[in-house]
């Protein structure tokens, strides 16, 4: 089997970083895109493309997977995990705001995906993951543009499953509960979300980015090829499908 490439975006800390090393230790080659540069996932990857773009940026995508093309040659694999999760009330949550959160959660994953797709078809064998949410399911209130953004994922990725299952591509979202990185912890980890998602869960502990690994894997390997359109909740059970 040849060397497979991954993309995965947000990938300088947390959940992302965790997928790119990840992946890395599996035998791809990975390509990291994020708004910041990336020195720690870089470090943590003997051959890592880092790519510093904005995922809400059409030109800037499609440049830096030209950069990837140029150093691989091929790419197999996308992670769509790059997002944003204000916490804040419906009423406080200003147009621009809502219109960011709906770019950066479900329009970039378009414009990313989008934009790999002549290389995933190239390729012959493909596999897009996008990161979306057991908020979906449990609707906190405080994060409506949040829910909405990400119950939008879920549905592109449904159709994009059925339109993409003919050239051998699969689409599948994993949507975890709260998990513990730098931005949870800025956003919503000091007014006590953390305690708050832990007493939904019938797994008592805040979920970690290395809990989403293993499904990360097995989403994208060479055997699940009819696995597509699902939506994986890993998230303790805090929300049961």
């Amino acid at each position: 089997m040849e060397t497979r490439t991954a993309l995965v975006t947000g990938a300088a800390q947390g959940l992302g970083q965790e997928f790119a090393v990840a992946l890395a230790g599996r035998g791809y080659r990975v390509a990291g895109l994020d708004l910041v540069a990336q020195p720690q996932t870089a470090a943590k990857i003997l051959d890592y493309v880092e790519l510093t773009a904005d995922v809400t940026d059409e030109t800037q995508v499609r440049q830096g997977l030209e950069r990837v093309i140029d150093r691989f040659g091929t790419l197999h694999v996308i992670v769509n995990n790059a997002g944003v999760y204000p916490h804040k009330s419906f009423e406080e949550t200003s147009v621009e705001e809502w219109r960011r959160i709906m770019r950066v959660n479900l329009e970039a994953p378009f414009l990313v995906t989008r934009a790999a797709l002549p290389y995933l078809k190239a390729a012959g064998w493909g596999r897009v993951v996008n990161i979306a949410s057991s908020a979906v399911l449990t609707a906190p209130p405080t994060m409506v543009a949040y829910v909405a953004s990400k119950m939008g994922l879920i549905g592109f990725t449904r159709s994009l499953a059925t339109a993409l299952a003919p050239y051998g591509i699969t689409v599948n979202a994993i949507a975890p509960s709260m998990v513990r990185t730098a931005t949870a912890e800025r956003t919503v980890g000091a007014d006590g979300g953390f305690e708050y998602v832990r007493e939904q869960q019938a797994v008592r502990r805040t979920q970690e980015p290395a809990d989403l690994v293993s499904t990360l894997l097995y989403v994208v390997d060479e055997g699940s090829g009819f696995l597509t359109g699902q939506t994986l909740n890993v998230s303790g059970g805090s929300a049961f499908i």
